[in-house]
Order: structure tokens, then sequence, then C-alpha cells
């Protein structure tokens, strides 16, 4: 690595951080005091004010970092190259000999690192704090109650309804779940004060404990309702063992986060999550997470064809101007975010297929990347 590397490295990274620090604080200022009711509400449930925000905060940092990593490389790459243009530097080089692209070459380098490691983040990182980034202001500590929309569980027909919901305890407030057909002898529905999800353990399956079920009544000393041989309503008459008595199990794999998540689950699951849950048969998935399974997959190619449209702009036209490249930097992403959100819109509504939706920004900005980055070489 040499001397001009290492200057160009250092002068991307200080940009990068200093743009994200910037944008991130801007965030957290801006909402601090929009929601701030809420962090002096839950302060003391949460071991005081500076503790709570503290800690919300730094969870949303990661996440802001996921959602601007590609933007922030673009604008990083491009101020570092009008700057050392603003002081002939460049020119110096080309004098010596060295192209253009050569002299690019650690901006670039740095900016695929960067996208890679929005990656990792978004894989590996991300999903193990789901549950953090999930809470809204409005919600800090999962005490306040969530409209439940009735999900079906589309393995056992089973349709999951509901008053309020409450993340900190897993818990559906005056369960109301209607029965299909075939699990319906005893009635039509299962009513219950509450209920609670259960992951599975050993050799239960996982499900909603409803306790203080109100109708049907006397299910106590019923038998078990199963389909296909696989019990579906348990009773405490087969399993007096771990159900008591006004207690009975609905065996379900749509869990509470998947029951209630809904865009959260889409966007703080990873890519793996995502493909197990099309899988799930409980779960009937629209083509919206079909769409961000395969942008998850694109991402850093887009970040990388986003990079190529915007640096030869001010590679190949030597614009000493900061501004002037920050303003061409603005358009170009412009542009470039309303195609892409454009196609995965159109991909949602199934007015195109997932996979089409997700790539076709790709196909189409990659040519006009080639054409620009072509004038690098030179």
């Amino acid at each position: 690595m040499t001397i001009i590397d290492r200057y160009l490295l250092r002068q991307f990274l200080q940009t990068f951080v200093i743009c994200y620090l910037s944008l991130t604080g801007l965030y957290i200022v801006f909402d601090a005091f929009t929601n701030l009711e809420e962090f002096l509400r839950c302060a003391d449930k949460a071991g005081g004010l500076l503790a709570l925000m503290g800690s919300h905060y730094s969870y949303q940092a990661i996440l802001f970092f996921d959602r601007t990593a590609g933007l922030l490389a673009l604008v990083s790459a491009m101020f570092t190259v009008s700057w050392i243009q603003r002081h002939n530097e460049m020119t110096a080089l080309l004098s010596a000999g060295i192209s253009r692209i050569r002299v690019v070459v650690p901006v670039i380098v740095a900016a695929i690192v960067v996208s890679l490691v929005a990656t990792a983040s978004r894989e590996l990182i991300i999903p193990r704090l789901r549950h953090e980034l999930a809470r809204r202001p409005q919600d800090l500590v999962g005490d306040v109650g969530q409209e439940l929309q009735p999900k079906y569980d589309h393995q056992t027909d089973v349709l999951i309804r509901g008053g309020m919901t409450y993340a900190d305890q897993k818990r559906i407030e005056a369960p109301n779940f209607l029965l299909p057909p075939a699990l319906s002898p005893y009635g039509k529905q299962l009513v219950a004060e509450n209920a609670f999800y259960r992951p599975p353990q050993g050799d239960r399956p996982g499900g909603y404990l409803l306790e203080n079920v109100q109708e049907p009544g006397n299910l106590d000393a019923r038998p078990s309702l199963r389909l296909s041989e696989r019990p579906v309503v348990i009773t405490p008459c087969d399993a007096p063992d771990w159900l008591k008595p006004g207690q009975c199990f609905v065996a379900s794999e749509v869990d509470f986060e998947q029951l209630t998540g809904g865009r959260a689950f889409r966007q703080f699951s990873s890519t793996a999550a995502l493909i197990s849950s099309l899988r799930n048969p409980s779960l009937d998935f629209g083509a919206d997470v079909r769409v961000a399974i395969h942008t998850r997959i694109v991402n850093p190619l887009l970040d990388m064809t986003l990079l190529f449209l915007g640096l030869p702009l001010v590679v190949s036209r030597e614009n000493r101007n900061v501004f002037v490249a920050i303003g061409m930097c603005v358009g170009v992403v412009a542009v470039f975010l309303m195609v892409v959100i454009g196609f995965q819109h159109l991909g949602s509504i199934y007015l195109l297929d997932p996979a089409l939706a997700a790539w076709a920004p790709l196909i189409l900005f990659v040519p006009p990347a080639v054409g620009l980055a072509e004038s690098m070489w030179q």
C-alpha cells in the first residue's frame, strides 16, 4: 500500500465517520425530543432516563448504519475524489503517469468493504437484536397493547383472533380463536381471558396457552382434538402434567413475532429466516417477502452499481467544486432510489415477478455504470 493509498483511505474514512455521526446525531436529537414523553413514562421501569435512551439509540444507530451505508459510501467516495482534485493532487498523480482508476482503487475497495460490513450486519447482527430494534418509542418496554390483526394458521386452518397483544409477556388479551369444521365438535371458537405464546419444548409443540377458557364449556373433561393424528387443541384431560383446569393449548407454528411483527419481522429477520418462513406450512406470506429476499441478495451489487454511477461523474470531469459533486451525488441517488423502490413496489403488488422486481434495477443500471466507469480507465 502506497502513501497515496493510505492518504485516500484516511480521507474516505474520515468523511464516512463524520457523515454517519452527523446524520445519526440529527436523527437522535429529532426523535428524542419528539418522543420525550414516552421516554419519561418508561424511565422508571428501565433504570433511568439516560440508560433507557442510551440503550434504545445504541440499537437504532446499528439500524441507521444498515440503512445509510451504501449512500454514505458513495458520498464519501465522491467527496474524497473531489477533495484531491480541488487541491490539484489528481493532476499531479496523472502527470506522474498514474491512471485515474489506479488513483481511486483504494476508494473503491473501501466502499466495497463498507457494503460487505453492512451485509454482515444485516444478516448476523440485526436478527439477533430484532426485539430491541422492533420496539417503537411508543412501546419501549412492550407494555403498551397493540391491536392484533387476525391471522390464519394455514396448516391447521385456525384463525387466530383476539383483542390487544403485549410484547413483554407475549400475551394476547381476550383471545377468540375460530376453529375449522374439523376441529369444532365442541364449538366453533375458543374464547379465553388470555393466551400466552409458548415455544416448542421437548416433545411439546409450540403454540398458545389459553387461560381461563370460557368457551366451550367443560373443556377440561374432553379429549384433545387432532388433525391427521396431530394434536392441535390439547386439553387437561390428555395433558394433566402441564395443563391446569381452565387451560387449553392450541398448537401452532405461527410464533408470536410472526403473528404480531408484520413489517418488522420482514425487516429485521435474516435472509435464511425469511426463506424458512416461506417454507412454513402455517404461514402464507405474500409477494413482498419474496421481493425482500431477492433484494437482500442483490443489495451489495446495487451498492456497487450506485458507486460506479456516481464516482465517474467526479473522476472524469475533474470537478474541483465539492458542492457540485454533492449535488450530482444527490441527483444520482434520488433517481436510483426511485427506480429501485418503484420496482420493489410493483413486485409487492403482484404486477411483476418478485425476482424480476428485485433484479430489474440492476439490469437497468449496470450498462450505464459500465459505460461511465470506462472513462476512469483513460
